[in-house]
């Protein structure tokens, strides 16, 4: 489901153009103009607020979310942003979040997966997705990796592109004599082992289009939870303007 924010579905978005050449694009980000990014998990945490913020920077930002009500909330908060809902617990959701994309929008620039499940509390127990699979590996794996491969055209379309999954410095190897943890669950466990198969994808899709310029990835990691990192840049903001 793609909704541009305004009335009758799809609005027709705001043109703004960010960095024009190498010299206007600071220093350790993609050497183009890169105007239309999908986030993933953007409806509140760090995917909220980088979608703020390269919104700010002129960028078209499509917005990935599974509730409506948050959506429309990040919406708001988005200049000229569009919706995607999808619950990525559901591979045949994937799909049609990756379908919705290629019939709406005609390039894409950045794939941000930044989407996925905490290890939640110490009481928490083993949840299977909507495809009978650990949830926690069908969520921050599973689903992107699908969401990447049926994109992957459309981002090779619009070079030079750039695909960006979030993972995390916690990793763990993976028992392939029990991938779905049907023995043994434990939520960091299960964490864990699914961050390290989003970074093993990485490496495989890196060497997968290293022989190509359209399309490159890169995985980011961060000890921190995400909503901690948006408080934490909020915080940084308010101490500059002060120092101004």
């Amino acid at each position: 489901m793609c909704n541009g924010g305004g009335r009758g579905g799809l609005a027709t978005p705001r043109v703004r153009r960010g960095p024009q050449s190498v010299s206007a694009t600071p220093a350790g980000t993609v050497p183009y103009a890169m105007p239309t990014v999908l986030i993933t998990g953007a409806t509140d945490g760090l995917g909220l607020q980088v979608a703020r913020d390269l919104a700010g920077e002129g960028w078209t930002v499509l917005l990935h979310g599974r509730s409506r009500e948050r959506g429309e909330a990040a919406l708001a908060q988005v200049p000229g942003a569009r919706l995607y809902l999808a619950d990525l617990a559901s591979l045949d959701e994937v799909r049609r979040l990756a379908d919705d994309v290629l019939a709406h929008e005609d390039r894409l620039d950045v794939l941000c997966n930044n989407a996925g499940l905490g290890s939640g509390s110490r009481d928490a127990t083993r949840r299977e997705s909507a495809d009978g699979l650990e949830l926690l590996f069908a969520v921050n794996y599973l689903a992107h990796f699908l969401l990447t491969m049926r994109l992957l055209d459309l981002l090779r379309r619009s070079a030079p592109a750039r695909i960006v999954n979030v993972a995390s410095a916690g990793q763990q190897a993976l028992d392939f004599d029990d991938p779905q943890l049907e023995r043994g669950w434990s939520g960091a466990r299960a964490y864990c082992q699914s961050k390290l198969a989003q970074i093993m994808f990485t490496v495989s899709l890196a060497e997968r289009v290293s022989d190509d310029d359209r399309a490159r990835c890169y995985h980011v990691t961060s000890p921190a939870p995400s909503r901690w990192l948006a408080r934490r840049a909020r915080v940084n903001r308010k101490s500059e303007r002060r120092l101004r």
